[in-house]
């Protein structure tokens, strides 16, 4: 059985951007201003390219927030944000580089409580954006697979960032973000 104890969520950031931030969060005028200054300033860095469509991005992202939060709450989840905050499981080399190698922040998994934390494999926007739905994990549902997987958790992370590249973890609680 895999010890999950020393398990960890990461958070990447650009440098040119705040640090544990959801577009979403803003008002619809201050999220296009941002996304257009920051899709026009930095016109190289992959993870900017979302921003230079936002037409078509923003609104596919608050769906699929909605999604996410409805089915969170379904899951038992307390939610104190309609946004999340996006992290990844154990940390993602692909997204580190996506972000231009900026800022990372990890949190340690066992400190935050179920209520406030869920996951998805893979992106969640591109998940969504295939159907319309996503599956959606607890805290206990992705420990459970995790200490019930034959092999180490390191062979785990493996196999996932061959099909899906990462475990995305949705924070619903901004308090366990520490700069």
């Amino acid at each position: 059985m895999n010890n999950t104890d020393e398990l960890y969520i990461v958070n990447y950031c650009h440098h040119n951007c705040v640090q544990f931030m959801n577009i979403c969060r803003l008002s619809k005028e201050e999220a296009f201003s941002l996304a257009y200054k920051m899709a026009a300033s930095n016109p190289d860095t992959t993870a900017f390219y979302r921003f230079a469509d936002f037409e078509d991005y923003y609104p596919r992202r608050i769906k699929q927030d909605e999604y996410l939060y409805n089915l969170f709450v379904s899951f038992g989840g307390k939610p104190k944000e309609k946004h999340p905050l996006s992290f990844v499981l154990q940390g993602s080399e692909y997204l580190d580089n996506w972000f231009g190698n900026g800022i990372v922040n990890k949190i340690k998994l066992k400190d935050i409580p179920s209520e406030f934390i869920s996951f998805t494999l893979g992106d969640s926007m591109s998940q969504f954006k295939k159907d319309g739905k996503l599956t959606m994990y607890t805290k206990e549902m992705i420990l459970n697979i995790l200490q019930k997987y034959n092999g180490t958790i390191d062979d785990f992370m493996s196999e996932i960032e061959e099909k899906y590249r990462y475990i995305e973890v949705q924070l619903w609680n901004d308090d366990f973000c520490a700069i």
